[in-house]
């Protein structure tokens, strides 16, 4: 079980971390981008632990994710941090378990391989986030602009009436609505593939 204890001394926890993040890309400064890479520690390492299962692992897979975050943040511009950050620690742990497998010798690899309903339904489970991401694109631009902040960026009624200028009363329909489509839209692809 890992303890953590969260302490912020942190002198511009008044500062988003779009604000850093702004500040960084304009200056080139580290010190933006520590501060913002700094409070996302705890995040990170719960995502590595979820996949590694081994403390230790877990905070070096954080450490290289951190030099990652920097190499690719000095080249790209990032708009949503948080999800950019789960999805690189989590391609980065699964890169690393799939290196692992490469060592395990032939007759343990024959005990590890899952029953063909266990690859069956993962395959299943594949081909429905496949049309899920495809029936996203034929949401209106409203719809899937707050199913994607509400559901794939896990952002609060709030952020997302601040961030495209809908009503409260608009973001919940339009989330609502999407995520109704949504359905349909998959359901009525999956018939299709039958």
């Amino acid at each position: 079980m890992l303890y953590f204890q969260i302490v912020r001394n942190d002198p511009f926890d008044h500062i988003s971390d779009t604000e850093l993040l702004e500040r960084y890309y304009s200056d080139k400064d580290n010190q933006w981008l520590g501060l913002v890479l700094q409070r996302y520690t705890v995040l990170l390492l719960g995502v590595c632990m979820k996949y590694l299962k081994n403390e230790e692992e877990a905070r070096d897979a954080v450490q290289q994710i951190f030099l990652k975050s920097i190499t690719e943040l000095s080249k790209y511009k990032v708009a949503y941090l948080k999800s950019w950050l789960y999805m690189v620690a989590k391609n980065h742990c699964l890169m690393k378990l799939r290196d692992k497998n490469i060592f395990i010798p032939v007759e343990e690899k024959i005990q590890l391989t899952s029953p063909e309903s266990d690859r069956q339904e993962l395959l299943e489970k594949e081909a429905t986030l496949t049309l899920l991401e495809n029936s996203l694109e034929e949401l209106n631009p409203e719809q899937k602009s707050c199913v994607t902040l509400f559901y794939l960026q896990k952002r609060s009624y709030q952020e997302i009436v601040n961030s495209t200028g809908f009503s409260l009363l608009q973001v919940k329909s339009y989330i609502q609505n999407g995520k109704r489509n949504l359905k349909i839209l998959v359901e009525k692809k999956m018939n299709q593939m039958k």
